[in-house]
């Protein structure tokens, strides 16, 4: 996944106005899919619109599961750690 990508689909699929560095977050996302071994697009989706992934259990009743949470907070410590790199 490239910044590009990301940016992209903020701007065209999501209607909005990127506010963060979108080539480290498409770096986090894709660290991440390496680690899980997971599909990119789900990653962004759990992040951006809080999409489920039923393959790896993120959501139960509408609501985080403590999987789900643990890998928007990794998502997120890899994007902290690529934006202050950059």
């Amino acid at each position: 996944m490239t910044g590009k990508q990301v940016e992209r689909y903020i701007r065209e699929d999501l209607e909005m106005t990127p506010r963060h560095d979108c080539y480290s977050l498409a770096y986090a996302i894709t660290d991440m899919a390496e680690e899980l071994d997971h599909d990119e697009c789900d990653l962004l989706y759990l992040l951006l619109e809080n999409r489920p992934i039923d393959a790896l259990h993120t959501h139960s009743y509408g609501f985080h599961t403590a999987n789900g949470r643990g890998i928007i907070n990794k998502l997120q410590e890899y994007y902290y750690e690529y934006e202050s790199a950059s």
